[in-house]
Parts: C-alpha cells; structure tokens; sequence
C-alpha cells in the first residue's frame, strides 16, 4: 500500500498536540512548545505543547484527586475499560502503525507488529484485572484468621522510552489501570505523538478524567524533578538508560517510592557447533535488527563456538547485506533509520574502535549517505574480546562476532557484563539448555528462539539491567501493595 503525503498529513492532524491533564487537552503553562522530527527526513512533523513543573504538579493533582474514587471502581469496569481500548487501537491498527514509521522510523510491516505486540498487554491485563487474588488462612496456633488483600499502590509516574512508542506505554499504563492506579505518563521527546493518540483512545474507551494524565517535554527533569519529591507519588516506572536509572532511583529514596526499572542491556548471543546454522542465522537476524537494533533486547554480542564461527559469520553477513534500508513508509523498506544524528555517530564510533582494535567489517560498516539518519547493516567479524563494543550497548544496525571454545568459556563470556537483561542461546543439546540457563546471569533466555518478548511472560532482567518485571502476573503485582488483616477467631480455643 501506498503512503501519500495526503494520508500522512491527515494522520498527524487527528493526533492532540495538548498536555492531557484531568481528562482536558490543554497548552503548556508557559505557551511553550517543541517539535517532533521524522528520522528518515530530518523534517518536523508535529509542534507539541511543553510541559512546565507547574503543569507536572497540575497532572499529579489531577491523579492524586482521581485515584481515591479510581481505587473503588469494580475490577470488571476496570478490565472492560482496557477491552474496548484494546478493540479501539485493533480497528485503528494502521493510524498506529503509521503512525511509529513516522516518527521513529521502523519500517511498516515492523511497525505492524509493534501495534499487535503492544496491544496485547491491554488485553492480557484486561483478564488480570480481575484475577488479582489474595488469599484467607487460618494461622498455625489457630488463634486468628489471616486475611491478605492486593490494594492499588498510588498515583505513578510513567516514563517511556523513544524505541517503543506504543508497546512501552500500554505495557505500564495496562497494568497500572487494572491495579487501579491512576498515572502521569511522560513519553520520550523524540516520539511522542504514539503516546499522544493512545492517550486519546483510553479516554474514547471510558477512562474516566484524571486516571491518565500525559505530560509530553522537552525537558525530562522538569517533569519527573517535581513530581518525584511530591510525596502524593507512590511509584515510578522508568525504561531507558542505566545510568538515568540510577539517578531516579536516588530521587526514589528520598520519598521510598515504589520503582519499576528497565534500565540497558548487553544481550550474548551464542551459538554452539551443535546449532542448527541457518535457524541460528534467523534467529541472529531477528534478535539483532528488530527495531533496526534500538532495542535493550537486542543481540549485542555474539558469541561463537571456534568450530562454526566462519560459516556462521559468513552466512549472517549475507542475510543482513540483503536488507535494504529506507524510509519506513517506503514499499521496499527492511531496515528504517537511527532515531538521531546522534545515535547514528556513536555506532559508528564503536565499529571504528572495534576495526582500529582488529576487527574485520565483513559488511556494512559505514553510515549512508543522503537524507536521515541510516547506518548500513553490518557484520564484524574477528573481535577482539576486550574491544569496547563488546562492553557498551549499540543500540544500532551493527552484530559484532568473537569466539569460543568451551560451553565454561561461553558461560563466562556471556556473564562478563554488568548488564543481565535478555540473552539467546542456540543448540540442540537441551541439557546445554538448562545447564547454560541456570549458570548464565539474565532476566530471559531465548532458547533457539531470536524473539522471546510477550505480553504473557516476566519482562525484566538483574543486575544493572533494572528491578521488578513487566507483562506476566508478575506485572500487576507492581502495581499493588499487600495488606494483611488479622482477624480474630471467636471460635477459636
């Protein structure tokens, strides 16, 4: 299907460019604004309202004032508030698509399949809603009944990244409804305008005002500075950088919030000489490039048993040397742009280093030339275990390929990483699998499986990768705080 600049015009024309505060779009305090560009053109795409610190202290009043009534609502309206959105964005599945491919760049088709994964949280929590058991028990000396209550934890703060726009929203803002929390949601500056449009859908589907408040900027601290020191917050959810992580994990102690934290990752991918190659090459491919790389998931390293390291390498390079890179919108587009200048120059530093220290680039290797911001698919091979792009998170179009020798050596390899997020693991010896799993120090394992990320399961790793985990019955549970009620039994002897 073809995009026109007509169909693209009267998308962005339908998406609010206001603060959503108290169920009302609004403009920003001060009258400011800030754009939002398209990767692959450099050209602006919309002007959006820029909130102040006043107008983050308006959203978390406006939360704070809804969530006392919010907390009551039945669990059953919670979860068909969260139905009719998920139905909602499945009939505007294109408008979302299209949408993600304009203003963070990924190709339709990947587009596509964002809207399918991230709608399904709102499905998944809108059956979770109202499964949020707590349990009754009589206590050992039987003296007294124990009885444990899931209650909605408080106002939230929501912080998305930019690699994700629809599917890192709704798998915080899912949980958080069927809990019974009401938010403040601040999407990245660099791709607002999803957050914007789903924010515009939950209150089509009935969520009542000042449940969902979006507070969009050019100034992250503006908005998460005041709102954190504000002892009305219970929580802070935050997926982006380890090193942010860390500083709102600071701010998070002052007022012993709550924190769910989804911070980098540094994925090992590795294949033993009892893999299937070209399985491992599809999955190579698929945990690599999904998202044009500009994901935490995504294989940062891979790790190759000496034996099938230049068969595996060659048959990677052809495969990522047949993708062809373009404006998302574009037919024959397989790989869109890095979402910055920026990003686009710390790649290409890292595979400069890595080709200085003794690397082969066996494809790609350079930025391309012409409009946005694309980075040519590459492969390197020969990396030197110390080499920098081994340690640091791409975040790019770029599968740097080393060595080794022993499933030990692997293990520690894989393991040589202050990051613990997602890993992969390629062979046909399932007891390697669960030797490799219960030794390896990550959140996921992908077993001969390149993508593993679902709406069912924990999402989350250990170490400097974050805390807590989202999607699962793992993800409204982050949402909740127990209560315990001991009740006196007057049967009791």
């Amino acid at each position: 299907m073809t995009i026109t600049p007509e169909r693209e015009a009267e998308l962005l024309a339908s998406v609010p460019t206001g603060l959503l505060i108290d169920g009302e779009w609004r403009d920003a305090s001060d009258g400011g604004t800030f754009d939002v560009h398209d990767p692959a053109t450099g050209k602006v795409l919309a002007t959006l309202a820029s909130a102040t610190s006043e107008d983050a202290l308006a959203a978390l009043d406006a939360a704070d004032a809804a969530q006392g009534q919010w907390a009551l609502t039945p669990a059953r309206e919670r979860s068909n508030i969260l139905r009719r959105a998920f139905d909602l964005i499945n009939e505007r599945a294109e408008d979302f698509a299209l949408l993600m491919t304009l203003e963070m760049g990924k190709p339709l088709a990947e587009a596509r399949g964002e809207v399918t994964y991230g709608n399904e949280f709102l499905r998944w929590f809108s059956e979770e809603a109202v499964r949020d058991y707590g349990r009754y028990l009589t206590t050992p000396e039987g003296k007294n009944k124990i009885l444990v209550q899931n209650k909605p934890v408080g106002p939230c703060l929501l912080i998305t990244p930019w690699n994700f726009p629809l599917a890192m929203a709704t798998r915080k803002v899912g949980p958080a409804i069927a809990a019974g929390c009401t938010m403040v949601l601040k999407p990245a500056k660099l791709t607002p305008l999803t957050s914007q449009l789903f924010a515009a859908t939950l209150l089509e589907a009935g969520l009542p005002a000042g449940v969902l408040n979006v507070v969009s900027g050019k100034s992250a601290s503006s908005i998460s500075g005041p709102v954190m020191a504000d002892p009305r917050l219970r929580k802070v959810s935050f997926t982006g950088s380890t090193p942010v992580g860390k500083r709102l994990l600071k701010d998070a102690a002052d007022n012993v919030l709550r924190t769910s934290m989804e911070l980098g990752g540094n994925a090992p991918f590795l294949v033993f000489d009892d893999a299937d190659l070209d399985k491992a090459v599809e999955g190579a491919m698929a945990a690599k490039m999904r998202n044009m790389g500009e994901a935490c998931t995504a294989a940062n390293r891979f790790l190759v048993q000496d034996t099938v390291a230049e068969e595996f390498t060659r048959k990677f390079a052809e495969a990522m040397s047949s993708l062809t890179p373009g404006r998302g919108t574009e037919e024959a587009s397989t790989v869109g742009p890095l979402i910055d200048s920026g990003a686009r120059d710390d790649v290409h530093a890292l595979v400069s280093d890595a080709v200085a220290a003794g690397a082969v680039a066996v494809t790609g290797g350079e930025p391309l030339a012409g409009d946005g911001y694309f980075y040519a698919p590459t492969v390197l091979g020969g990396v030197p275990n110390d080499a920098e792009i081994l340690r640091e998170e791409i975040f790019g179009p770029v599968a740097p390929v080393t060595t080794f020798s022993t499933e030990e050596e692997a293990i520690a390899l894989a393991n040589a990483s202050e990051y613990g997020l997602a890993s992969y693991l390629f062979t046909s010896d399932y007891a390697r699998m669960f030797r490799v799993a219960e030794q390896i120090e990550f959140g996921m394992v992908g077993f001969n499986a390149g993508v593993i990320s679902n709406a069912a399961a924990p999402f989350g790793g250990v170490k400097q990768s974050g805390l807590g985990r989202e999607g699962g019955s793992e993800g409204i549970a982050e949402y909740s705080t127990v209560q315990y009620i001991g009740i006196a039994d007057p049967y009791a002897k």
